[in-house]
């Protein structure tokens, strides 16, 4: 824990509430884009590549997009204000759709793979939201604001599929052409709906304040939150990625591999309605344990069978996972930071998790096609193990700053 007595900070719970609803509804609106990307990326990619064998390389540019944009995401929000860094994301998202209908219509791969890696950077601001909804809300607050946010990928799951259903076939032969021009006016919407967040640039002495990030990244709660963050995310995009080609493998119909996955992102953000309240009540190191508890018992269910029960139960119990290991880490990270020092602190923390993240993104079909399914799931739980030990140790040492401190007794 951070001390703050040098460092005052103005809590408005009404006006973190109101950017809340806001930024909510943009969570969701981004959410379809990523949608639409991994829901059609693959098959694009299939038409267009020069090879069958780059089918996904469009999916994994949108990973890749997602790592490089975490940094210019801190930096332009520390310098100009949050708002700025919102609104060129979600031109950075229409700028996506624009170039992916062009990219369909005219038979480019290489201007597709373009078009998803400015989708990419679209997504790696939103990743922003979060923490922007914290911005100036009280410590109690905070995890709730986060995860209220984080509870707009509900709708995302279900408007990014339908916007790809009702428009795939709008421009024949030209598949997609159109749920990529239907994106774009999305984002545009986003981007309009962005202007109102009510997030002021950075006074001046933020700009210069605060310590040098290898300081608080030393801090044993940053350590834990970033090792935390990047083992849920990375172990459930591992075995989300795989679990499609997995079931196609094992004889498993198309119907029952989107019912898996829909069912999936539910859980992943469905959770997120009362998971601030969980680690406001429990603490967020709890929370996280749970959900790295919850992503290895998803695993063990992938490991003992391959039937349609065993991968729809564990894709759902991976997505509440998932969700309770990654808010509960993103509140952690709050804990480490003073207000000057947020953005830079965040952006670098994002740049962990989704950089570790996209070299992750490259091997899971490699992993399945070599080594098979329940390799796949058998992956999970060094990481996880890890997790938790380090956790544990930033606990400990949490609790020891405190003893020094005087402000617990000593253990008899």
């Amino acid at each position: 824990m951070i001390d703050v007595t040098g460092t005052p900070e103005l809590f408005d719970d009404a006006r973190a509430r109101s950017n809340v609803l806001r930024l909510a509804v943009a969570q969701a609106l981004a959410g379809a884009n990523s949608a639409v990307i991994f829901a059609t990326g693959a098959i694009v990619g299939s038409t267009l590549a020069p090879d069958a064998s780059y089918a996904t390389v469009p999916i994994s540019m949108y990973v890749v997009g997602l790592a490089c944009g975490t940094l210019p995401v801190g930096a332009i929000s520390r310098a100009y204000g949050r708002r700025v860094a919102f609104i060129i994301g979600s031109g950075c998202g229409a700028l996506c759709g624009a170039l992916a209908a062009v990219a369909i219509l005219r038979g480019s791969f290489a201007l597709f793979c373009c078009a998803t890696f400015f989708g990419g950077l679209y997504g790696a601001v939103s990743q922003s939201y979060r923490f922007a909804a914290a911005d100036g809300a009280s410590v109690t607050y905070r995890p709730k604001a986060v995860s209220w946010v984080m509870a707009g990928g509900v709708f995302a799951g279900v408007l990014g599929p339908q916007l790809v259903q009702w428009t795939m076939d709008v421009w024949p032969p030209y598949l997609f052409a159109f749920s990529f021009t239907a994106q774009a006016l999305v984002a545009l919407i986003a981007m309009a709906l962005l202007s109102t967040v009510d997030a002021p640039k950075p006074a001046a002495a933020d700009l210069h304040g605060g310590r040098p990030l290898a300081v608080i990244a030393r801090q044993p709660r940053f350590i834990a939150a970033a090792i935390c963050g990047v083992v849920s995310y990375s172990m459930m995009n591992l075995v989300m990625t795989s679990a499609p080609l997995a079931m196609k493998l094992c004889g498993l119909p198309l119907s029952d591999s989107n019912f898996g996955l829909q069912w999936h992102i539910v859980a992943m953000y469905g959770p997120s309605f009362f998971t601030g309240s969980l680690i406001a009540r429990f603490g967020a190191p709890r929370i996280v344990a749970a959900g790295l508890a919850l992503e290895a018992l998803a695993a063990t269910i992938g490991m003992s069978g391959i039937t349609t029960m065993h991968f729809w139960s564990g894709l759902v119990i991976l997505g509440i996972g998932w969700n309770f290991g990654f808010i509960g880490a993103s509140a952690l990270v709050l804990e480490t930071h003073r207000p000057q020092e947020r953005n830079k602190v965040q952006a670098f923390n994002d740049f962990l998790v989704f950089g570790l993240m996209a070299v992750g993104s490259f091997s899971s079909g490699q992993l399945l096609a070599n080594f098979g399914w329940s390799t796949v799931n058998a992956v999970v739980f060094p990481p996880i193990l890890l997790g938790l030990i380090v956790l544990t140790l930033a606990g400990f040492a949490k609790r020891r700053s405190l003893q020094q401190a005087g402000s617990i007794p000593e253990p008899l």
